[in-house]
């Protein structure tokens, strides 16, 4: 009896150990760049520490930071798969394919691919339309340089990237007839050197203000020393460049987004589905339009900003041509009536008035 009673006392406790760790969800993140760097990663991050705040010892978390995007990227997902992670999220663009490759291979397990466009049972996709808030950057670049010159640093020419180049431009050019903009390609999502020598070189050829679809801070840094230069935060508020050269920002804000996922996982709910949230749901935030910017300035960029959360506005309204002078959208249509080549999506074309090619 004595031995029965240990064997049924440590098959008890295997038990409950077993039921504590089933009650456990693992969330794993795939990061492209350090989570120090100020801007993209960083963001992802503080949404993961808001999963960890929202469930506490309900959730294990795991990350791995600066992922190349590439062959990489599917040994770092595999390896979150093989130790039990339940739900993965994927934060580049680049890790698209690998995705869903990983996902195929373990069906039980959940993926969250960020600003891609490939679904499976297994696979959902999630963005944030953040050309709403390059939309209010180019309000104020087109308003603020004095030398008509906005310099554009982009990372890759993915359909995001065009957009937000796209948005700016109108914009500026809206309240700015005379502006013209000025695009150096990085081809990275972080790297502070070739970031800081696309600033200087932009600054060099005349920008005053310098807007960037890259992840660290070095634009700032370089505007800073140059002088005389605004710039803008990009995904992160990057607030220690203010209230110059960095007069506002793009604020990436994920946690909601994460946690809900969470919870769908937790709940059993979780279905594979497509996000583009922007200002109105609180995706995309616009950080504080410092003293530096003049008080009328603010206040228009303050009510563009509040007409794209209400609906009110769609910042791609026509009449607006392709760069060829071909019609886009007519007057009175939005970007919202288009889809496949034609629609936001899968943008690959510039806006009438900007004078260089997309790169192949």
């Amino acid at each position: 009896m004595k031995l029965k009673s240990i064997l049924a006392i440590a098959l008890l406790a295997m038990t409950a150990a077993t039921g504590t760790l089933a009650d456990t969800t693992k969330v794993g993140f795939v990061y492209v760049g350090p989570v120090g760097d100020g801007g993209w990663t960083y963001e992802h991050d503080k949404g993961r520490e808001a999963v960890v705040a929202a469930f506490g010892d309900k959730v294990e978390t795991m990350y791995v930071e600066s992922v190349p995007e590439g062959p990489d990227a599917e040994r770092v997902m595999t390896d979150m798969a093989l130790k039990g992670a339940d739900l993965i999220f994927t934060t580049s663009f680049g890790y698209m394919d690998q995705t869903i490759n990983v996902a195929a291979k373990f069906p039980n397990v959940k993926f969250e691919h960020a600003t891609g466009y490939k679904q499976s049972d297994n696979v959902s996709v999630y963005s944030a339309r953040f050309y709403e808030g390059r939309a209010v950057q180019g309000h104020i670049a087109g308003h603020m340089t004095k030398s008509n010159i906005v310099g554009y640093i982009g990372s890759f020419p993915i359909p995001e990237v065009i957009r937000g180049i796209n948005a700016a431009y109108i914009h500026a050019k809206a309240v700015n007839p005379d502006v013209q903009f000025k695009i150096i390609w990085a081809y990275t999502w972080f790297d502070p050197t070739k970031e800081a020598d696309a600033a200087k070189v932009l600054i060099e050829q005349g920008a005053d203000v310098v807007l960037q679809h890259t992840d660290s801070t070095a634009p700032q840094a370089a505007a800073q020393a140059a002088g005389n230069v605004i710039t803008f935060g990009q995904a992160s508020d990057m607030a220690a460049y203010g209230p110059k050269p960095r007069v506002s920002s793009i604020i990436d804000n994920w946690g909601p987004y994460y946690i809900a996922r969470t919870q769908a996982v937790m709940d059993g709910t979780w279905a594979s589905t497509s996000t583009w949230d922007g200002i109105g749901a609180g995706m995309v935030g616009i950080g504080e339009i410092t003293s530096a910017v003049p008080a009328d300035v603010k206040a228009s960029a303050e009510a563009l900003r509040d007409s794209l959360a209400d609906g009110s506005y769609h910042a791609f309204t026509g009449p607006l041509n392709k760069q060829d002078g071909s019609v886009w959208l007519k007057a009175g249509e939005t970007a919202a009536d288009y889809a496949g080549p034609e629609g936001l999506a899968e943008m690959g074309f510039y806006l009438e008035g900007l004078d260089s090619e997309v790169p192949n």
